[in-house]
Formats: structure tokens, sequence, C-alpha cells
């Protein structure tokens, strides 16, 4: 005998449409309030938006109907607002044109100071874009074969020191020798020679108030030469002291120590005349 059928079994629930439309509904709702956001120019009322989206539907909460409502997810930043133009390389260009003038002065300077000393052809002064090298013949500063400062040497480098302690630039004093060979109790050779020469003119700058710290004595024997030692005259110039105003920008491109490097803009570079009666010694 067949079983009847109650009225409850043969109804048909025909609204279980509404449950995916709201679900839909919902989605579309969300997904426009996205847009509108991102079309926003405000950066801070987006990320608020965006997390507070993020955290709501990530959980992937399940529909009454069983269809899985999927998380809308903002992983992407919008993008930056464009950076700011570079300025370093105008601001090293700046620094580098300040600094520059601050140079030209300190040679103008120390012309003034050594000017009877260029004009006898004795100093030179040159400019380029490593600094300033200002070349002083051995013969002004020492006697022959000593590096003791000869007493109207002192007063002409103690001006040179003047113009110097007010500034901060590295300072590299250099002694150089011709190619003589010399050996005494003291120098058993040009090293000895050249390196206590650039030593005591270092001492002398440090007693007239240079910082010890940006000062360096370096000898060089006659192994920068700037001329050929084959004859006196050009011996006699290869004997000096170097005292190199360096820039603190910096060059790519190293500088070979007591040289003038070639492009270097010169304004005043020491004549080839030398002293009369130069003594065929250091």
């Amino acid at each position: 005998m067949s079983r009847r059928r109650t009225p409850d079994e043969d109804y048909e629930n025909h609204e279980r449409w509404l449950v995916s439309y709201a679900d839909f509904i919902t989605l579309l709702f969300a997904f426009f309030v996205v847009m509108y956001s991102l079309s926003s120019v405000n950066e801070g009322k987006y990320r608020v938006l965006s997390d507070s989206l993020v955290s709501a539907f990530r959980s992937g909460a399940i529909s009454p109907t069983g269809a899985q409502i999927i998380a809308v997810s903002s992983s992407a930043a919008p993008p930056p607002a464009p950076a700011a133009r570079p300025v370093r390389e105008s601001a090293t260009a700046a620094r580098r044109e300040a600094e520059m003038k601050r140079l030209n002065s300190i040679a103008d300077e120390i012309r003034r100071v050594l000017q009877p000393l260029t004009a006898a052809g004795q100093v030179g002064v040159a400019e380029g874009v490593h600094g300033i090298t200002v070349e002083i013949n051995a013969s002004v500063l020492f006697a022959p074969g000593d590096a003791t400062l000869a007493a109207p040497a002192i007063a002409v480098l103690q001006a040179v020191a003047q113009v110097l302690a007010g500034a901060d630039f590295p300072i590299t004093v250099e002694g150089h020798t011709d190619s003589l060979p010399i050996r005494t109790e003291r120098f058993p050779s040009n090293w000895e020679l050249s390196a206590v020469r650039a030593s005591s003119v270092v001492r002398l700058f440090i007693d007239t108030g240079v910082r010890g710290d940006r000062l360096t004595a370096a000898g060089y024997a006659d192994q920068r030469p700037l001329t050929d030692n084959a004859n006196e005259e050009g011996r006699a110039r290869n004997r000096r002291v170097t005292i190199l105003i360096e820039s603190m920008l910096g060059d790519p491109a190293p500088r070979t120590p007591g040289r003038i490097r070639a492009g270097d803009p010169i304004r005043s570079i020491m004549p080839d005349a030398t002293e009369a009666g130069a003594e065929r010694v250091q």
C-alpha cells in the first residue's frame, strides 16, 4: 500500500533565487566601492578602505546556497607619486663652483705673498681641477745637502702657512731631489733628504697654525722629475719642494704626485729660470 504524500512535501520554494541575488548585489556593491576608492586622489582614505574590504572578504564566507563568496583583495598598492627630480648633480656643481672660488682666492693670496720669488723664477703657482700646486726651488729653502730651513725661508713659508691656516683643504708637502747621489751621515740617500725636507716644511706649517690632520709629508727623491737631469739647469729645477692644496670633491682620474696634470687649466707656472750659480748638490 503506497504512502500518501503530505501537502508540505508537494510545496516547492520559488524564492531561493533571492539568496543568490543578494550575494550578487553585495559583491557588485563591493566592486563599485573599490572602483570608486581607486579613483580617489586621497591615498590615505584608499588604504583605509582597501584594508577594511580585504579584512571583511578575506575570510571567504560561505553563502546559504553553498556558493563560496570570493574575497576581494587588493594586494597591489597604488602607484607611488612621481619622485622629485634628483638635485644631486646641481648640488655637486654648486659645491664645486664654491670650492673653486675659494681655491682661486687662496692661490691669488699665495701669489701675492710669494710675488718677489715668483718674479725671480724661483716659485711657481698653478691651479687645476685638483687644486693648487706651489713649486718652490730648494735653493730658496735649504742649504746644499741640508734639510734645515734657512732663516729667509722661514718668513716665506710662514706667510704661506698663514694663508692656508684659515682653510680646510688637505695639504701634501713633497720633497724632491735631482738624480745625483748623496751619502752623508745624516742622509744615506736622496730618499732621506727629500723626506726630511718635506717634514721640515710640515713642522713649520703646524707651528704657524695649520692643523696637523690636514698635512701629509712625502719624500720622492729623484723619482718625480720635472725635467731632464742631464744638465745642471734641469737638476736645479728638479730640486724643489712642492706644496699641494687639494680639492676635497675629488676626481675619478688619479693625479701624479708632484706633477701638474696635462689638461689642467694653468694660470701660472714656474718658468725654467734657475738661480744663477746654483750648487751642483741637492
